[in-house]
């Protein structure tokens, strides 16, 4: 399996980010971190030995990058407005660097899965809500879409369009909505067991069904808690059902 690591200087960032590409073929999945973890976090939590063969099949071609939540949500020396910006920020970086690469690496425009858990299916969520043109879908696993559940009392404009429980109801723009109603690939999940919040999942998929967009909400178990062996079983199930 090929593992590749690129090292780049982020100008929207303004530091040295880390990309990891594992495998040659397939569609990108481009996995985000669950909290303040770096970009080979996935790797040291062996979901990437569970993806193996996924990826030696050619299936999917994945990608994981670093988060800079320290650097806003989860860091309590920051002046919230500053948190707020760099949480915009991230999603350029995203949007304007992360996405060529993954371009230019697989030689061409290739279907984009975003994927995360816990604070990251914020993430990949509110990435593929706010450009489905440059996404074909996102799997969301144990997450709350609410930013004010970080955000420790502060919510301004940036926070109000970097949560998607909060702009999703009023978004009335039928661009973008025809867009999130082609893709085939909205897969939200959680357990209910220890730490998890399924009432999350429930309240982000009502709120896509009244848009008309279509959507696979799944809450697991109460024995299926928030934590990586529930991930590492909720990504293969959803390869394996939802993506033939």
């Amino acid at each position: 399996m090929r593992r590749d690591i690129t090292k780049h200087y982020s100008p929207i960032l303004n530091k040295e980010m880390d990309i990891v590409a594992y495998g040659d073929y397939g569609f990108a999945l481009l996995l985000l971190p669950t909290a303040a973890a770096d970009f080979l976090e996935y790797e040291r939590f062996q979901m990437i030995e569970t993806l193996k063969p996924y990826i030696d099949g050619g299936m999917i071609k994945v990608y994981s990058i670093n988060s800079i939540n320290n650097e806003s949500w989860l860091n309590e020396n920051m002046d919230p407005r500053d948190k707020a910006i760099r949480h915009e920020q991230f999603n350029n970086y995203v949007f304007n660097e992360v996405v060529p690469f993954i371009f230019e690496d697989c030689n061409g425009r290739v279907d984009i899965i975003t994927c995360g858990a816990s604070l990251g299916a914020l993430h990949c969520a509110n990435l593929f809500f706010k450009r489905p043109d440059l996404f074909a879908g996102t799997i969301a696993m144990s997450g709350s879409y609410d930013l004010s559940d970080y955000s420790d009392g502060y919510f301004d404009e940036l926070c109000y369009f970097n949560s998607p429980m909060h702009y999703l109801p009023n978004l009335e723009d039928e661009t973008i909505l025809n867009e999130m109603r082609r893709s085939k690939h909205i897969h939200i999940l959680t357990g209910q067991g220890n730490y998890e919040k399924p009432k999350a999942t429930e309240e982000i998929s009502a709120i896509l069904n009244s848009k008309n967009v279509p959507n696979n909400a799944e809450l697991w178990g109460f024995d299926v808690p928030h934590d990586w062996p529930t991930w590492r079983k909720m990504i293969p199930y959803v390869l394996e059902t939802k993506f033939n």
